[in-house]
C-alpha cells in the first residue's frame, strides 16, 4: 500500500507563528514563506509557542525524536501566516489581512489547505455575518480547504466560537475532551465547543483527539543543543484543545489530497462526513464522528 506523506501540499498556518530552526522543520522546503501581520519582521519566529505546537502536529517530520513525535503530513509545506501576538491575541483586521494575502498567493505557494487553531469566544461576540466570518469563507470560495477550531468553551449548547460558526468551512472539535486537561492555567474537561450556531447550524463537522498532545516547543533552543537528536523530550511540549484536533485533520487532508490531487474542498468536506467513525454521541458534540485516517484514504 503506497505510504501517502503529504507531498506538494501547501498548508497555511494561521497562527502565533512558527520556531523555524526546530530540527522537526529544518529541511529546505519545509517552511516556504512566512508572513507577519503583527510585527511585520521578516524571519520566522514564534513568540508563544502555540504556532509551533500546530505546525508540528499537522506536518512536523519527527526529526528530533527520531521519528516518534512526527505530524501527520510529514512532506507538507507550510506558508506561516502570523496573525497573533506573543500573548494569542489578535485583531480581525489582522486576520484578514492574511486572508487576502493568501487568496492572492494560494497558486504561487500551492496553498490547498488553510489551518486555523483559534477563535473568538462564544458566537455571541461575532455571527456568521460578520467581516472575520466572511472573510474566512473567502478562502474556501477560492477553492482551499479550510479546517478551523470548534473552540475551548464547552460544554454548553452554543459553544462553538467564530470562524468555527461558519456553515462552509470544516470545523474541528476534540473526541478525548473527557480527559482533564490544563487549559489557559485552570484545569478542566468537556471544553471542546458544542452546536448548534445561532443559525441552527449543526457544528462541529467531526472530531479528533486534542487532549494532551506532545508535539513542537519553540522554547527547544533554551533547553537543548543541535548535537542532541534521538531522545527528543527537550524538543516537544505538551498542549491541548481544540487547537490541536484541527491540525490533525488538516494534515490528514494534505494525504487525501496527495491520493486524489484533483478533489474539490466540497469533495473533501463530503469524504470526511462519509468516512468518519459515528461514537454514538450528540451531532453537537460529535459532528460526524470521529477522524480515521485509514478510513478517508480508503477506497472502500
Amino acid at each position: 500500500m503506497k505510504q501517502y506523506t503529504g507531498k506538494n501540499m501547501g498548508i497555511a498556518l494561521f497562527d502565533t507563528g512558527i520556531a523555524a530552526g526546530h530540527p522537526d522543520f529544518r529541511v529546505d522546503g519545509k517552511i516556504v514563506i512566512f508572513r507577519d501581520f503583527i510585527n511585520h519582521k521578516s524571519g520566522a519566529y514564534d513568540d508563544n509557542g502555540h504556532g509551533t505546537h500546530v505546525a508540528g502536529i499537522a506536518g512536523g517530520m519527527g526529526t528530533a525524536s527520531l521519528g516518534k513525535y512526527r505530524g501527520i503530513a510529514t512532506e507538507s509545506h507550510f506558508i506561516v501566516i502570523k496573525i497573533l501576538d506573543h500573548l494569542g491575541n489578535g485583531t480581525v483586521e489582522n486576520v484578514l489581512q492574511g486572508v487576502d494575502w493568501v487568496i492572492k498567493n494560494k497558486n504561487r505557494y500551492k496553498i490547498r489547505i488553510v489551518n486555523i487553531s483559534i477563535g473568538s469566544g462564544r458566537e455571541e461576540e461575532i455571527d456568521e455575518d460578520s467581516e472575520l466570518v466572511q472573510g474566512i469563507n473567502a478562502l474556501w470560495d477560492a477553492g482551499m480547504v479550510v479546517c478551523v477550531a470548534a473552540g475551548n468553551n464547552g460544554p454548553t449548547p452554543g459553544s462553538i466560537g467564530a470562524p468555527g460558526n461558519s456553515r462552509k468551512i470544516i470545523t474541528v472539535g476534540a473526541c478525548d475532551d473527557t480527559e482533564e486537561i490544563i487549559l489557559n492555567g485552570r484545569t478542566m474537561k468537556n471544553y471542546s465547543g458544542r452546536g448548534p450556531t445561532k443559525s441552527c447550524i449543526k457544528k462541529p463537522d467531526l472530531v479528533a483527539p486534542g487532549s494532551n498532545i506532545i508535539s513542537c516547543s519553540s522554547n527547544w533552543k533554551l533547553k537543548s543543543s543541535f548535537s542532541f537528536y534521538g531522545g527528543g523530550s527537550q524538543f516537544y511540549t505538551v498542549k491541548s484543545g481544540t487547537s490541536m484536533a484541527t491540525p490533525i485533520v488538516s494534515g490528514a487532508v494534505g494525504l487525501l489530497l496527495q491520493k486524489y490531487p484533483e478533489m474539490t474542498n466540497r469533495e473533501v468536506k463530503i469524504r470526511l462526513k462519509n468516512k468518519a467513525v459515528d461514537l454514538g454521541l450528540p451531532h453537537d458534540k460529535q459532528g460526524w464522528g470521529m477522524l480515521n485516517i485509514k478510513n478517508l484514504l480508503s477506497d472502500f
